[in-house]
């Protein structure tokens, strides 16, 4: 007595597509969850200024202001530029070196050049 050989591999299959749909179902149940899921933001505490520059800047103007072989030294900024000045560096940025929009919201904009203008 022979056993028939495609019996395991038909048994496979059948459980292969039955997990397919299973799993199908589930991802169905959570789309909603996932497409809400970038909404879902806590509130979080403005950042100041030295912290918008550690984060966005200082990896090309130093973290000192010195700068550095990419980008010019930020100290004494004030001296040369005006804050209306550094604030449209900062959004629109200023040849190759400096890209536009590093950051997006005006109040942070405002609030990151009045404080290089006041760096020595």
């Amino acid at each position: 007595m022979s056993k028939n050989p495609l019996i395991p591999f038909a048994l496979i299959a059948v459980f292969g597509i039955g997990l397919m749909f299973l799993l199908g179902f589930v991802g169905l149940g959570n789309m909603d969850e996932m497409a809400n899921a970038g909404e879902e933001q806590p509130e979080t505490a403005a950042a100041s200024p030295e912290e918008i520059f550690q984060g966005k800047c200082s990896a090309c103007h130093g973290a000192d202001l010195s700068g550095s072989g990419a980008a010019p030294a930020l100290t004494g900024v004030g001296g040369r530029l005006s804050v209306e000045e550094i604030q449209d560096v900062i959004t629109n940025g200023r040849g190759t070196g400096m890209p536009p929009g590093l950051v997006q919201d005006p109040v942070q904009v405002q609030e990151l050049a009045t404080w290089l203008s006041e760096q020595e």
